[in-house]
């Protein structure tokens, strides 16, 4: 039994619009307004963010996946429905741990050990809707055997891989999760917690 979910990294706006009796011409022209309208809000949002950002936490980095990434800040804000005081509250948390866990010192070649293992890894193809695919077999995690750090370590390795696959305008990924042969021996209450920790702070 395999069971696939979605990690969804970001709440895109829907705008309802209203369909009526009038010329084509004239709703297009709406919601052509409307979109434009609300992009020019996102942007003074993205910026009212990096703002408060730079003035009360300093001290965090910049560049790619620090307080001044513009792209990073709207994930943000489209997660805390455009709240600004939320979003700048959760980016601080977030950028702090990326920080402490060193997610940026990772790469292949620090996690070989445990991705030899095979028990997780990004497909080399994206589904059929765009998005990257990430597969767990579960009944290759062995708890006792393999180091908890390093599992941690190959966890937040293929969720920035994955998202590193992203193409422009999808912002989920396609989780699988592979059950067949899984026992209690595989079971990981410590992984889980973990793994529940880390998807909260994206």
């Amino acid at each position: 039994m395999a069971i696939r979910t979605c990690l969804d990294l970001g709440r895109p706006l829907i705008v309802p619009v209203s369909l009526t009796k009038s010329p084509s011409r004239n709703c297009k022209f709406s919601v052509q307004s409307c979109s434009l309208s609300s992009n020019q809000t996102h942007k003074q949002l993205v910026l009212e963010v990096k703002e408060k950002l730079g003035r009360d936490y300093h001290s965090l980095p910049v560049g790619k996946n620090g307080r001044d990434d513009e792209e990073m800040i709207l994930w943000f804000l489209k997660d805390r429905r455009f709240s600004v005081d939320e979003a700048v509250s959760k980016l601080n948390k977030a950028i702090k741990w990326r920080e402490e866990f060193r997610v940026s010192e990772l790469s292949e070649e620090s996690v070989k050990s445990i991705i030899d293992t095979g028990k997780a890894y990004v497909h080399d193809s994206l589904d059929v809707y765009g998005k990257p695919v990430l597969i767990v077999v579960a009944s290759k995690h062995f708890p006792s055997e393999h180091d908890p750090v390093e599992n941690e370590k190959l966890c937040v390795f293929l969720i920035e891989k994955a998202l590193g696959k992203l193409v422009a305008g999808k912002e989920q990924i396609l989780g699988i999760f592979d059950l067949r042969g899984f026992s209690t021996k595989n079971a990981d209450l410590t992984y889980l917690t973990f793994l529940v920790i880390f998807t909260t702070s994206l």
